[in-house]
């Protein structure tokens, strides 16, 4: 097959530091190229991952009007130099408004977070069967549905051969939190958590020093470092990252949000360390209670859970990514999708069959 990706013009695939999404198209591409597919790219100019072609954005910036026509330009030319089987699109649905007016060319819009109802509902009704859409968990995906289009839940994945398993941790093991520092995120519930039960917490991340989360940052965080064994490690690179996790007892990551996904609970998952978060989003989809860690709805619950950790078989964690959100796993899921919408020209799938 010959199949066209798009990210985002923000940042290059893979990206440098942060980009979550960025990497799941790195591994995406790696592993579609090792099945022997040709694969374009439509991304930042500094993308270096191992596609085909390389097409890069005009516009440097997904919100701006002006840029956004211009992208729109940019995926028009591509598919016309390319002529790929099917586009894949991991950025703005309005770069594909060409494609989706009087076009049978397949196309795959996948969302990593909430869909907008009036984006999803007229991008649904100019591409009719020709455009498919994929949500990186099944909350993401209901709420799709409820608007519009054929959905279906693919998970985003890890890239396993980068976290080390460990099967045990030392008894002192420290608790981490690792996220961007934030509210949403619920920094300041695990430490509230780790100073009730005598645990040692590493923070781990990036914060803001303007507006709210500035504000958060100087008045929930900073008073509590170095205090009580609560410290803050900065941001991590792949490496450190690695290294974090596979020391801690548990990832703490208490969310106050509807989370899409999280590729970092399946991150430290990889590395054999329980999640301790909360049943919203798609944690539920991640992490079987009792089994994986635990989803919690208070503080109390959390500090018994924390208690209880031993009880988690840290081999079950690492077997849960290897079977559900590795990144063989993902490309598996991808390409069968693709092929089948190929073969059945373009008709609904049982979501069922790309899941198995």
């Amino acid at each position: 097959m010959r199949i066209l990706l798009t990210a985002d013009p923000e940042l290059p695939v893979p990206p440098k530091l942060y980009g979550g999404i960025e990497r799941i198209i790195d591994l995406l591409i790696t592993g579609l190229k090792s099945r022997g597919h040709k694969i374009g790219l439509v991304a930042h100019k500094d993308s270096t991952t191992k596609c085909d072609c390389l097409f890069p954005w005009r516009g440097a910036r997904s919100q701006d009007k002006i840029d956004m026509i211009s992208n729109t330009y940019t995926l028009w030319q591509a598919i016309r130099e390319f002529q790929p089987d099917l586009v894949h699109s991991y950025s703005r649905l309005f770069y594909l408004f060409p494609w989706l007016l009087n076009s049978s060319l397949p196309k795959v819009m996948s969302y990593q977070r909430q869909p907008s109802s009036r984006t999803t509902a007229w991008g649904s009704k100019l591409g009719k069967k020709s455009l498919t859409f994929t949500g990186c968990s099944e909350y993401i995906c209901r709420q799709g549905r409820k608007v519009a289009g054929t959905w279906y839940p693919i998970h985003n994945c890890v890239e396993l051969d980068k976290y080390t398993f460990q099967p045990t941790v030392a008894s002192d093991a420290p608790l981490v939190f690792l996220s961007r520092i934030e509210r949403i995120k619920g920094a300041h519930t695990a430490i509230e958590v780790a100073k009730k039960t005598g645990r040692r917490l590493l923070i781990a991340g990036n914060y803001s020093t303007v507006g709210e989360a500035g504000k958060y940052w100087e008045e929930a965080i900073l008073p509590h470092l170095d205090k009580n064994g609560i410290e803050y490690v900065g941001t991590v690179d792949d490496v450190q990252k690695n290294q974090l996790l596979g020391q801690a007892a548990a990832m703490i990551v208490p969310i106050e949000w509807e989370e899409p996904f999280g590729i970092v609970f399946a991150e430290a998952l990889a590395c054999g360390t329980p999640v301790i978060s909360c049943p919203r989003g798609a944690l539920p989809e991640i992490v079987r209670q009792g089994i994986d860690g635990y989803l919690v709805s208070n503080i109390k619950e959390a500090c018994d859970r924390v208690t209880h950790l031993d009880r988690i078989n840290r081999n079950n964690c690492r077997q849960r990514v290897e079977e559900y959100f590795s990144a063989s796993v993902i490309v598996d899921k991808y390409e069968k999708l693709y092929t089948k919408l190929l073969r059945n020209n373009y008709s609904p799938i049982d979501s069922e069959s790309i899941a198995a």
